[in-house]
């Protein structure tokens, strides 16, 4: 009996030690893929594969949510301060905020909502949505660049979006270094100390 309670125990112990082996792996290998493309808010092409090499803190979001994306975006803004102070934001550093909803997220709405959390248009924080003449392919490239990481969304039909509530730091070379929670969760001090550990 109790040889069949201890092999039942080390069972357990190599399931729960296998999932999450899987699961740092699996993240561990996450990368953007080089040939993904959308636009920025100036209605610009971006290839991730042309990006400036320098960690990325990727954000996504919409900018009709209601909560978890507005205190999100706000939090980085403060930590965006406290990486200027350090004088790392912009010469090692930057920050990808993509939409979930190209549709309505156009350029000219991501420009607005910079302006609204008056955030500076200096090309270090950039804000990526679909090119308006090819919205239903530049969704499948934010799935493409979302799916890697995991990062679910959908729409129920009411407009507010389902979605994961996680950022991602990634690396020059857009592989995945860690992952954050969004909202009320997202810890600047933690993220700040990330950041600087991998500058």
């Amino acid at each position: 009996m109790k040889k069949t309670y201890i092999l039942v125990v080390a069972l357990i112990l190599i399931g729960i030690t296998s999932g999450i082996m899987f699961f740092v792996i699996r993240d561990a290998n996450a990368t953007i893929p080089g040939n993904a493309s959308l636009v920025n808010q100036h209605g610009e092409p971006y290839i991730f594969k042309n990006a400036d090499k320098k960690l990325k803190l990727v954000e996504f979001m919409y900018t009709n949510c209601p909560d978890i994306c507005p205190t999100t975006t706000q939090k980085m803004n403060l930590l965006k301060r406290d990486l200027e102070k350090e004088g790392v934001f912009g010469k090692k550093v930057q920050f990808i905020t993509i939409t979930i909803d190209p549709y309505k997220d156009t350029p000219e709405v991501m420009t607005q909502y910079m302006k609204n959390f008056d955030i500076k248009d200096d090309g270090n924080w950039i804000f990526l949505t679909g090119d308006p003449n090819n919205i239903r392919e530049d969704l499948k490239e934010i799935n493409e660049i979302a799916e890697p990481f995991k990062f679910q969304f959908r729409d129920p039909g009411d407009g507010y979006y389902v979605h994961t509530s996680l950022t991602f730091l990634v690396d020059e070379n857009n592989k995945f270094v860690k992952k954050f929670p969004m909202g009320e969760d997202f810890d600047r001090e933690d993220v700040f100390n990330k950041i600087m550990d991998e500058i």
